[in-house]
């Protein structure tokens, strides 16, 4: 007679493969919520507490920490068989166990007291046992895997290989799980832990990375990395960069926007009266360099975009949701991405350095928009302005953004002088840039840049300021009849 453990937190499917292990002559142990359900779908299984003579103690916190247990999943047949059979320990087969979901109940307000209670302890002691005896027994974490295991439970067992294999998602499972506690526990006492744990699941092998040349990966199952495409080839490394850049920038804009990034760069931002309007505004900008980009809307693409979209060459379409009838057109473009908004992500920003990462808090910081100079600007102006930071903030320093209050109609990114910035946004724009504003990520260290913006045309500019010679700016700007505006919050990007 073969053995199995099931105890799970997530019931997904277990009654299903319960009634698959008893048809294959699998002798059943549960207990607890799974015991229960197995129980009331008329499933036969044998209660832990019965199974090794000891009753569950201190609420349940001690069910399954027992040698029968444990020596059932960690004994080996050809070693250990004459102390299994004088302790009576039944060698178990196949252990299926789900944890405790620690990480989903941290991000509810819990008190710790309560929390700490979602900490798994017999689960991760169970898997990590069957795991290291896996020349012998098969260990399930992952409900995704239940098909596979009824397959192979139904031709007579697992290969060597399979095993090994499950055992590789336990101990990527309670690396990530500790990881989580470590982290969450940590996070109590100081904004960054002594030590950084992080773990990231759900592996897919990109075609290559950056360039031809590199290999590469992506990680992940929840934002960007989680997005759901709906049509198109594979997503690339470059995509998946320039589409987090895109959805970034448009989720600072309430209202029907499109987004246009090309090198993770925006070069076309618009607001409309509708997403047909807001695409057609933000592809006007640049249209050179729209061809091949990454396209986003926050509003549903219906037939009208997709036409449009399908006129021109787009790399990526992202939006909220697709009409059935827009989704039909762009099959026209067969390896187009459509990719379905995802819900943002919280989690804290990391870039690799040599030897170590950077750990950076994601978060929105207060601006505090003071007038500088002797003009106050108007509403119009300061209605473009706030439009103009917008999008300077997710625009590469040193950037200089022209707008107006619906478009940016300028755009000069990632000089190494601010006041390069300003000539290239100027040289790019295709409309004219008379009673403009301007925004600019970091302070003016000279007023050259201010010069050039009134130059030509810009009316009113919106900077963190904070530079040894704002003083020299804010005259500039008076003699100018530039109206300036102090936010005190930089937004540098690299």
């Amino acid at each position: 007679m073969k053995w199995a453990l099931l105890s799970v937190w997530d019931k997904t499917g277990i009654v299903d493969l319960a009634q698959t292990l008893v048809e294959n002559g699998y002798r059943i142990i549960s207990s607890g919520g799974t015991g229960r359900a197995l129980g009331e779908a008329g499933i036969d299984f044998v209660e832990v507490s019965d199974y090794t003579g000891s009753p569950e103690i201190m609420d349940g916190r001690v069910k399954t920490l027992h040698p029968r247990v444990h020596g059932g999943l960690l004994g080996r047949p050809d070693v250990d068989a004459e102390v299994m059979k004088d302790l009576d320990i039944n060698p178990i087969d196949l252990l299926v166990v789900n944890l405790y979901p620690f990480e989903k109940m941290a991000g509810e307000d819990l008190a710790l007291d309560d929390l700490i209670e979602y900490i798994d302890i017999g689960g991760p002691a169970m898997i990590r046992a069957a795991a290291k005896n896996f020349k012998y027994v098969s260990v399930v974490v992952d409900p995704a895997d239940y098909a596979m295991v009824k397959e192979n439970v139904a031709r007579g067992g697992f290969t060597y290989e399979q095993r090994l294999g499950l055992a590789k998602k336990v101990f990527a499972r309670t690396a990530a799980y500790d990881a989580a506690i470590s982290n969450h526990l940590h996070s109590i006492e100081t904004d960054f832990p002594e030590v950084y744990t992080v773990q990231f699941t759900n592996r897919r092998g990109l075609r290559y990375g950056e360039n031809p040349h590199q290999q590469a990966a992506v990680y992940g199952d929840h934002g960007i990395a989680g997005q759901t495409t709906l049509q198109g080839k594979e997503m690339s490394y470059n995509n998946y960069l320039d589409v987090d850049a895109a959805v970034s920038l448009l989720r600072e804009f309430d209202g029907p926007t499109s987004v246009i990034v090309k090198h993770n760069n925006p070069c076309g931002v618009a607001t409309g009266k509708d997403g047909l309007e807001a695409y057609l505004a933000a592809r006007e900008v640049d249209p050179i360099s729209a061809y091949g980009s990454i396209v986003a809307l926050n509003t549903e693409v219906d037939t009208p975009i997709a036409e449009e979209l399908c006129g021109t060459f787009v790399e990526v379409i992202v939006a909220p949701s697709f009409t059935p009838e827009a989704l039909e057109i762009m099959t026209k473009k067969p390896n187009m991405r459509v990719l379905v908004m995802p819900e943002p992500s919280t989690a804290d920003r990391l870039r690799s350095i040599d030897g170590g990462v950077l750990v950076q808090r994601t978060g929105v910081p207060k601006e505090d928009w003071k007038v500088v100079s002797e003009r106050d600007p108007t509403a119009e102006e300061i209605a473009a302005m706030r439009f103009a930071m917008k999008v300077c903030k997710h625009t590469k320093s040193n950037a200089i953004i022209f707008a107006n209050d619906h478009a940016a109609i300028g755009i000069g990114a990632g000089q190494m002088n601010r006041v390069e910035s300003a000539k290239i946004a100027v040289e790019k724009a295709r409309s004219s840039l008379k009673g403009s504003v301007v925004a600019s990520d970091a302070f003016l260290p000279f007023a050259d840049t201010l010069e050039v913006a009134a130059e030509a045309g810009a009316t009113a500019l919106v900077q963190p300021g904070g530079s040894i010679r704002d003083q020299e700016v804010i005259d500039a700007a008076n003699k100018l009849n530039v109206a300036m505006v102090f936010t005190g919050v930089r937004y540098f990007r690299h």
